[in-house]
């Protein structure tokens, strides 16, 4: 029974969301496309040409987003999940943490990425503070990726949720970029304890 009412109440609240509709106007294929769109509008991220690595990119918005900006650029979208394809983007199947994902990457790649992003969060347990963590895990495991394929003014963008690890993933930003900023689009729901940590240009 609680659990029929919290899909119901969530059904809801995905038919009063606006950026729900707009994003099915858009040819967006979730909400999430306009968080990744705010954050480019603040940092000015992207433009043609760029090489972008999207790490848990299904549904695809993110890439959807990135491959209309980036344009004449190369994107590589990885996910544990086929996705539908994206333009003439690059598609791996796994898991990013994995040795032979890293290697397909490196090779599609053929150089260093101008970008690397993610929207990833583990599936919530609703305990909010160990989805903080587990989430969190996720975040460096992408910083600590992302340090070794980056050019030296790359852009890392990641979602984090305020919790127990935040401080410890703003710690570890700064060691390895020169610039790091955390970031709450409006897009993001209000409930929502995530936000985005943007860094730039690798020590």
């Amino acid at each position: 029974m609680k659990k029929n009412k919290i899909s119901k109440n969530w059904v809801n609240k995905q038919r009063r969301d606006i950026y729900v509709r707009q994003s099915k106007v858009d040819g967006y294929r979730a909400r999430s496309a306009y968080k990744l769109m705010e954050i480019d509008e603040k940092f000015k991220i992207f433009k043609g040409g760029l090489s972008v690595v999207d790490i848990g990119a299904a549904p695809g918005s993110w890439s959807q987003y990135a491959i209309k900006t980036a344009k004449s650029g190369k994107l590589i979208s990885i996910d544990l999940k086929k996705m539908e394809p994206i333009g003439n983007s690059v598609q791996i199947q796994g898991d990013f943490t994995e040795a032979n994902v890293q290697d397909e990457v490196t090779k599609s790649l053929n150089g260093k990425a101008d970008v690397i992003m993610s929207d990833m969060a583990i599936d919530t347990t609703g305990i909010k503070n160990i989805d903080s963590i587990q989430t969190g895990e996720l975040c460096k495991e992408a910083m600590v990726f992302a340090k070794d394929l980056l050019n030296e003014n790359g852009y890392f963008i990641s979602k984090i949720f305020m919790g127990g690890t935040f401080n410890e993933i703003v710690a570890e930003g700064k060691k390895y970029f020169k610039e790091v900023k955390v970031f709450k689009p409006k897009s993001s729901r209000k409930d929502s304890k995530e936000s985005f940590i943007i860094c730039k240009k690798l020590r």
